[in-house]
Formats: structure tokens, C-alpha cells, sequence
């Protein structure tokens, strides 16, 4: 208002308005600090994000918590989401619609060991699952194997095919990892016929580790393994930036060294994947491990959480 009555004193103004000048004053730097704040979380966000392309609100929020404290910054994470929503910097589900499991055949398939499995440490259970990622022209295959404990991607192989091979090759990475025994371990997949095949088979068999398989078609019965897929896919996998099978490889390592190394995960406490898998003593930790969802299902989330 002082713009367009400037003939008129800043103290009869906030007379008129029932304030003080030092009010005014003191309001206008709060605005002024809250702008700068904003300026240098977004700043913060926009850094994380050249690495973690799509990491959602409340991962990016606690992995801002050093920022906060070293610049004094209270921002409650409401806040911090609106901060987001008005920058447009919120991440929208994709939705998949590739199937990669084929469980209609004739080899056996094994019952689920998972249901009443408690876990109280990493190399317990393996879970796995195949996911694909279009590169170019090509459609490229991912077998993921993953610590259902730690949440670490422990195998991995990216393929342009979907036979047993490929998926035997990421559990051979797990395998070549891990130098302890297995007779503890226990290897949960669905019942595609990769993981029902006589080489995949042979190989858990051949380190005496337990089989376990979904018994039915619902992804519920694999849920560790198939968030890891999807934060994987959401997160890092970049349809745009990459055009050749030989670049995706080179760009899969270092997606997983970032999801393995920096993302903070809800239901490990917000601890990384790695500090929960290489910790000499077992991490304390909210929630490791759940078999199924409720039976009621709740609708799922516009954006990611």
C-alpha cells in the first residue's frame, strides 16, 4: 500500500491497520528468511534429485535432515510436501503393464515358507523377481535378487531375453557375494518358469538353501521384491537417457550402487540398504519384513510416498 499512498507515513498506514512499524518490519524479514529457506531446500532437492530421479517426498525429507539442522531451517514435512506441490516437484506413480511371469507349465514348484518367518538379520531370506525396462527399441529383462532384511539388492543381471540363464547369472552374483553358509537361507520367488527351472534349481540345491514360491498370482505374496522393482524402475531407470543395451548396463550398476548406498528406506527406519546389510551387530529397526498386505486393500496413492 505504501507504493500507492506515498505521500502518507508507514506509521499512519500501520496505524490504520492496528500494527506497529516494528511488527511490520519484523513480518516483512520473516517473509524475507522464509523465502531464502525455501530457496535453499529447493536448491537441496534439485541436487539429490540429478542422482535419485524420482525418489518421493518423505525419503527426500529425511534425507534433507542435515540441511535443516545446519541452516536452521523448522519446516514440518506438511510443509514440505506443499513446498513441493507448488513447485510441481512431486512424482507420479507409472504404471506397469509388461508381464514377465509365466508360471502355466509343468515343472514343480515349491510351496511358500515365507507365511510365519520372522527375520532377525540379513542372508536369512533372498527374494527375487524380473523386471523390464525399455531401452531404445530394445525391451531389456532385470533379475533382481534382494535381502528381504535389509532391503539390499544383493544379485542382479540385465538381459534383452527372459530365459532361465539370465536369472540364473544374478543368483550367481549373490552367491559369489556372500562367503557364509546357506543352510539358513531361504530363496522366495514367484513361480515363473525361470525360477522352476532345472539350472536355477540346481544351483540354490547345490548351496543347500531353501526354496520357497508364491502360491498364487497375486504380487502381494512378493511385496519386498516387487518394491524393489518398482522403486528401481521409478526412481532410477531413465527411458529417455539411455539408447543402447551396453549403456543400460553401465547405467543399472550405478542405479543400484545408489539405491544400495544413499536411498533411505521407511520400513528399514530410514536407514540405507547397506548400513542395515553390513552392520556387525543387527540395526533396530521398525519394520523388516511383511509377508502379505491386509486383506482389504486401500486405493493407491496419486504420488509416491
Amino acid at each position: 500500500m505504501k507504493k500507492h499512498f506515498h505521500r502518507i507515513s508507514l506509521a499512519k498506514l500501520c496505524g490504520s491497520f492496528g500494527i506497529t512499524r516494528q511488527a511490520y518490519y519484523q513480518d516483512s524479514w520473516k517473509e524475507m528468511d522464509k523465502g531464502v529457506e525455501e530457496e535453499i531446500v529447493l536448491k537441496e532437492v534439485m541436487q539429490i534429485r540429478k542422482d535419485h530421479r524420482r525418489i518421493g517426498g518423505r525419503k527426500l525429507y529425511e534425507m534433507l535432515a542435515l540441511v535443516f539442522v545446519d541452516h536452521q531451517i523448522k519446516m514440518g514435512r506438511d510443509k514440505f510436501f506443499d513446498l513441493l506441490a507448488y513447485h510441481h516437484l512431486l512424482v507420479r506413480r507409472r504404471r506397469r503393464n509388461i508381464r514377465t511371469t509365466f508360471s502355466n507349465h509343468w515343472l514343480r514348484k515349491y510351496p511358500n515358507l515365507t507365511k510365519n518367518l520372522v527375520l532377525t538379520g540379513p542372508n536369512q531370506l533372498w527374494v527375487s523377481d524380473i523386471t523390464y525396462w525399455k531401452v531404445g527399441r530394445h525391451r531389456v529383462y532385470i533379475s533382481f535378487i534382494t535381502d528381504a532384511y535389509s532391503h539390499k539388492i544383493v544379485g542382479y543381471n540385465l538381459a534383452q531375453t527372459l530365459e532361465a540363464i539370465e536369472s540364473v547369472k544374478a543368483l550367481q552374483m549373490a552367491l559369489q557375494a556372500f562367503g557364509g553358509p546357506l543352510s539358513h537361507l531361504t530363496h522366495h520367488s514367484d513361480r515363473g518358469i525361470q525360477y522352476c527351472s532345472h539350472e536355477y534349481v540346481a544351483l540354490l540345491n547345490k548351496y543347500g538353501i531353501k526354496i520357497s514360491m508364491t502360491e498364487s498370482g497375486d504380487p502381494l505374496e512378493n511385496p519386498v521384491a516387487e518394491r524393489v522393482n518398482g522403486i528401481i524402475k521409478e526412481e532410477y531407470l531413465d527411458p529417455q537417457g539411455v539408447k543402447t543395451v551396453k549403456e543400460a548396463v553401465t547405467y543399472l550398476h550405478k542405479a543400484i550402487k545408489l539405491y544400495n548406498t544413499e536411498r533411505p528406506h521407511l520400513s528399514i527406519s530410514y536407514y540405507t540398504p547397506e548400513a542395515v546389510h553390513s552392520a556387525k551387530k543387527p540395526i533396530q529397526v521398525t519394520r523388516q519384513w511383511k509377508n502379505y498386505y491386509p486383506k482389504k486393500r486401500t486405493p493407491v496413492k496419486q504420488y509416491q510416498d
